[in-house]
């Protein structure tokens, strides 16, 4: 069971990282950071996309365990050796409690932990322009008050057109400069042009052979320190949050019917025949995509509750009406 599941967990880990990754160079290319950050930063995000994707690890993974049994006809060798059900139960028991102790830990202390750690650094990365880096130069907006645009040639600033709005809007032109980031502010330092400051009335020129501006750096993306996916169980008790709690919870809740529901309806009836197996998988999927659903609607904390408790009933219920239908 822990060699199907660790292959499932690097299969899917790696497809959600391949895809994570792709939305980070996506976002950060026109900055030219460099790959080793972006590759260093994405790795940050590895605790929380196995949290998400543990509860389909350990689906398939119990499938493609017990698929291998049953075609090397282990399962036939078990019964007829005169063994109960009762044997495959204890193994299948042990690592369900593993699993669930490594769910539980994920989810209350070391997703939220790392996920804050990722959030930081891409805050830092994707607020602080390195311009002797950057990539593309047109029209870049620093901030809501500053567009700049320049071109580039041989690592010198050519072109240089500042278009910065404060007390009142100013257009700023030089044939050359260089552009320095000192502390919390940007500093131009600008040769040959000129500088119109518009006025409702009129409009002043300034012929300039050298000329230097500072312009301080604005926070462009706000680091959202409410992101409940960097909220740890110590926080969560602290602020008495029993929505995220309860959220929590329901989410070990699902991934602990996921096993019993192979339990009794994969395992016990032994039945693995691909009509079998599909309704398993289904029924999962269905009940993980309908929590995922519910959290993220705006809901009163009582319908929140109930809502989850007939989203795990789904499971039982098909249980139970699959029973009384044998019976």
């Amino acid at each position: 069971i822990i060699k199907s599941c660790t292959l499932i967990f690097f299969i899917f880990v790696s497809i959600a990282w391949l895809t994570q990754i792709s939305r980070l160079f996506a976002i950060m290319n026109n900055l030219n950071i460099e790959v080793t950050k972006i590759l260093h930063l994405s790795t940050f995000l590895i605790p929380n996309l196995a949290y998400v994707i543990l509860p389909f690890i350990v689906m398939f993974g119990l499938v493609l365990t017990f698929i291998k049994f049953d075609k090397d006809k282990e399962l036939i060798a078990f019964f007829s050796l005169g063994l109960s059900i009762n044997e495959i139960k204890k193994p299948l028991q042990i690592v369900s409690i593993l699993i669930l102790i490594m769910y539980i830990f994920l989810n209350f202390f070391l997703s939220p932990y790392i996920y804050e750690k990722y959030k930081k650094k891409e805050f830092e990365i994707r607020n602080y322009i390195d311009f002797n880096n950057i990539n593309i130069s047109n029209f870049i907006e620093i901030d809501r008050n500053t567009i700049l645009d320049f071109k580039k040639n041989n690592n010198q600033f050519e072109d240089i057109f500042i278009n910065y709005n404060l007390n009142n809007e100013s257009l700023i032109y030089a044939k050359t400069g260089k552009i320095i980031k000192e502390n919390d502010k940007y500093v131009f330092n600008l040769i040959n042009g000129y500088k119109l400051n518009i006025f409702p009335d009129q409009i002043e020129k300034l012929e300039f052979k050298n000329y230097n501006i500072n312009l301080p750096i604005e926070v462009r993306f706000q680091h959202n320190t409410k992101d409940k996916n960097t909220v740890n169980i110590i926080t969560i008790i602290k602020e008495k949050n029993y929505y995220l709690l309860s959220e929590k919870i329901f989410e070990n809740l699902i991934l602990l019917s996921i096993i019993i529901f192979f339990y009794l309806f994969i395992l016990k009836e032994n039945n693995l025949s691909l009509l079998h197996i599909l309704k398993y998988i289904s029924i999962c999927i269905l009940v993980l995509i309908i929590n995922n659903i519910i959290k993220n609607i705006d809901l009163n904390f009582y319908v929140y509750l109930i809502l989850n408790f007939l989203n795990i009933l789904i499971v039982y219920l098909f249980l139970i009406s699959r029973k009384l239908k044998i019976a």
